[in-house]
């Protein structure tokens, strides 16, 4: 096609690092000013990407999910994550090679499988909160953290307390910790080459390293059990998977992947833990409301907490095989394209009271669906572990209401501040427990 046919939706011509700061430093409040005066396509150009397109509307973010994946790629468009997920990570492969790596994924991911890790995530939750005191302030942030790690440790890696987890926690921590902080997105950039590795990037490195360390000697453990095959933890179900020639996952699929589910799966869960409490515990109705109800209803509040506190603001997609055509635009062959999870969630139009905490919008036969509601992406790239952890979510939200009295501290909600690839709480949600703990 020639290049006069290719077109690009309007947008602000300031200079790349001034957009790449917006980003950084107030992503919501620069989507919210793109939308309102660009409209629902907006190309826009960073110190990371000098040009791509972000869409703000349920219908344009419908075509891109249902696009062929060998059109829209996912994975070329999670390439900044390559330095700590790995090459070989699901998140990062496109066609036939992430086709086969989702298949064997998958099983442990089924509802049933789930339910067995139940009793990980509730002991995981009591020892977090027999570690409170009561009548000192504390952020729920940190603590939503130590309590996810615990569970990915025990559920995913199977490893159980002792030496062996409490190692493996301090090189999670060490290798995820300059992910988190305000310029993370920064580290994961600039450890590609891009700088050299001096001072942090060096750091990430090591740290990288020495993870890796870990792993790949609990890999060569677990080969070795006699049990494996009763094991019900997801790397003792990996070991045992096969592909569809029969051929197991290498050992260095096998990391990426216990990476990308600790990566994804402890930061993210830790986060949106974290602001769902800092809604419900100003809600006094929808706290007796999560006790009282059933899974459906504690599944709502989640959905709405996520609706409104998203931990991911955005996913990619980069176009190949050709020019592809979207909302009247030419978009060239390596342009990426990224629906605005945060901005689609905050549509006046989609959501009527669009600010107010209502899980009930959840419960009705007009639920939002999987175009309008989108914290896990959609479409044949839908997040993995999504399940997982809205199942951890509910588990932990109803025991730790069922065992504290909780309240947060400051008089209106924590503020959004963007840590890595995150949406954080900017203080952590602080929190008082008036009253001991109920017995576990």
């Amino acid at each position: 096609m020639a290049a006069a046919e290719v077109s690009f939706p309007p947008g602000p011509r300031l200079p790349a690092y001034v957009q790449t700061l917006a980003f950084i430093l107030a992503p919501g409040r620069f989507m919210r000013w793109c939308r309102g005066r660009y409209g629902d396509m907006v190309t826009l150009g960073t110190a990371f990407d000098a040009r791509f397109v972000m869409v703000f509307t349920p219908e344009l973010v419908k075509e891109v999910f249902r696009a062929p994946p060998d059109r829209l790629r996912a994975g070329e468009a999670n390439a900044l994550l390559g330095p700590a997920l790995g090459q070989r990570s699901v998140l990062l492969l496109d066609g036939a090679e992430h086709l086969r790596q989702r298949k064997l994924l998958l099983p442990p991911f089924h509802g049933q499988r789930m339910r067995e890790y139940e009793t990980v995530m509730r002991e995981a939750t009591d020892r977090v909160v027999d570690s409170w005191r009561v009548g000192a302030p504390f952020p729920l942030m940190p603590a939503m953290q130590d309590l996810t790690l615990d569970v990915i440790t025990r559920a995913v890696f199977g490893v159980e307390e002792g030496d062996r987890q409490a190692e493996l926690k301090r090189r999670i921590r060490a290798m995820i910790q300059p992910l988190s902080r305000r310029t993370g997105i920064l580290v994961l950039a600039f450890s590609r080459g891009r700088i050299g590795d001096r001072g942090a990037m060096a750091r990430f490195v090591e740290n990288r390293r020495r993870l890796d360390e870990v792993i790949y000697a609990e890999i060569a453990r677990r080969r070795t059990v006699p049990d494996l095959d009763s094991r019900t933890d997801i790397l003792s179900m990996l070991l045992l998977a096969r592909d569809e020639e029969g051929e197991p996952m290498t050992d260095e699929e096998l990391r990426d992947e216990l990476v990308t589910l600790l990566v994804a799966g402890h930061e993210t869960t830790a986060t949106g833990l974290a602001w769902t409490f800092d809604l419900v515990l100003r809600d006094e109705r929808v706290r007796r409301a999560v006790l009282d109800g059933g899974d459906d209803y504690a599944d709502a509040v989640i959905k709405e907490s996520l609706r409104i506190r998203p931990v991911i603001p955005g996913v990619g997609r980069v176009v190949r095989g050709g020019p592809f055509e979207l909302g009247g635009y030419t978009l060239p062959e390596g342009v990426e394209i990224n629906p605005s999870i945060a901005t689609i969630h905050n549509r006046g139009d989609v959501y009527p009271g669009v600010s107010d905490f209502r899980p009930e919008r959840f419960l009705g036969p007009d639920a939002p669906d999987t175009y309008t509601w989108i914290p896990f992406g959609g479409g044949t790239r839908r997040c993995l572990g999504a399940s997982f952890a809205t199942f951890e979510m509910r588990v932990v939200l109803r025991r730790v209401l069922e065992r504290t009295s909780l309240r947060v501290v400051a008089a209106r909600p924590d503020k959004a501040q963007r840590r890595g690839i995150t949406i954080v709480p900017k203080q952590g949600v602080q929190v008082v427990m008036d009253r001991a703990a109920v017995a576990a």
